[in-house]
């Protein structure tokens, strides 16, 4: 391996704005799918409709089901400020890690509609703050804000969308199978399954589901000179018995997605750990051990998930394959194309 693989310069490329998708392609299985076979070292250009045809033989699909919650809050101050939150994680019953946009203090009170307040209780140097929701006097479980939020909240679209969402984001940055509410963030590579193509590739592969709730970290560029010396977010996991009983069968596997490999690939490492927080950062000197074949979005330059992706090909072959992608206007990001490497 060389050197070059492990400089954050070497994940960098220009990407034009065009080429950034700000809404889903329509059906969603009308994105382009780029399909790159390592055996042969070939590129085919093709739709997502036609994943099928490229699902090697005898493999185990893995899902990611997490669910987007409504994390995104416009409140005020007692002063009357105004406040923008961005929930990240839950890091226990009631502690929530949040973004918040406007000065807040320890100790400050922010209110939103529905009589939900939130008090600030630490404040990171990472820019986060940990923060407790109430209804009214009542503290609040986690779990008991979904239902609130999901009412008065919006649907945390990346930056890089630049706009405001709207009714359809609701559920077109939502996969068809999302089941376990919990994510800030799609799991994007599932964004391109309809509900017949998803019920075909069950019916026809062995399959099953993980649970990664996607927070915020997803996005963050490497800011350190060297790969290795990033500090890699954590994200809560939770591996059903069915996706167990497939990761430890001798069955290759086709990972949807870089949330879902990071979850298995986790899981391989430590293999008594069956939930619990993961916090893996795959990258072409800590290789996948598990996962055979990867289903993934064009990710973001300087991105942990561009080094997932050079993971399995290595970053010279990564930077061919989006120089290609950008050759051919694929769409990039959230709502963008997909790629599957096998």
């Amino acid at each position: 391996m060389s050197n070059s693989e492990l400089l954050t310069s070497s994940y960098d490329f220009h990407l034009p704005q065009k080429l950034i998708a700000t809404h889903p392609a329509s059906p969603r299985d009308h994105a382009k799918l780029l399909v790159y076979d390592r055996s042969t070292d070939t590129l085919t250009h093709a739709h997502f409709y036609d994943f099928e045809k490229f699902i090697p033989k005898n493999v185990a699909i893995i899902f990611n089901d997490t669910k987007v919650i409504k994390a995104r809050l416009f409140g005020k101050k007692k002063s009357g400020g105004k406040i923008e939150l961005l929930i990240n994680r839950a890091l226990n019953a009631h502690d929530v890690n949040v973004y918040i946009r406007g000065k807040v203090k320890i100790d400050s009170e922010v209110f939103f509609d529905e009589a939900l307040r939130v008090v600030v209780k630490e404040i990171h140097s990472d820019g986060s703050r940990v923060v407790n929701f109430f209804k009214n006097t009542a503290i609040l479980r986690f779990e008991e804000i979904l239902p609130i939020i999901n009412k008065i909240g919006h649907v945390p679209l990346p930056p890089y969308i630049q706009r405001e969402d709207n009714k359809e984001d609701e559920s077109e940055y939502q996969s068809v199978f999302a089941k376990n509410e919990g994510a800030v963030a799609a799991p994007t590579a599932s964004l391109h399954f309809t509900p017949q193509q998803h019920a075909r590739v069950c019916a026809n592969f062995p399959h099953a589901y993980v649970t990664l709730h996607v927070g915020s970290g997803t996005f963050k560029p490497v800011e350190a000179e060297i790969i290795t010396e990033h500090p890699m977010h954590s994200e809560y996991y939770d591996i059903s018995d069915e996706a167990k009983r497939l990761l430890d069968s001798t069955l290759p596997v086709l990972s949807i997605g870089t949330t879902s490999t990071r979850t298995i690939e986790f899981y391989a490492r430590h293999k008594e750990m069956q939930r619990g927080e993961a916090n893996l950062f795959l990258h072409p000197n800590n290789k996948p051990l598990r996962v055979n074949h990867l289903l993934t979005n064009f990710h973001l330059p300087k991105s942990t998930l561009l080094m997932l992706v050079a993971s399995f090909v290595g970053v010279k072959k990564a930077q061919e394959l989006y120089k290609a992608a950008i050759e051919h206007e694929y769409r990039f990001y959230s709502y963008g194309d997909a790629m599957l490497i096998i």
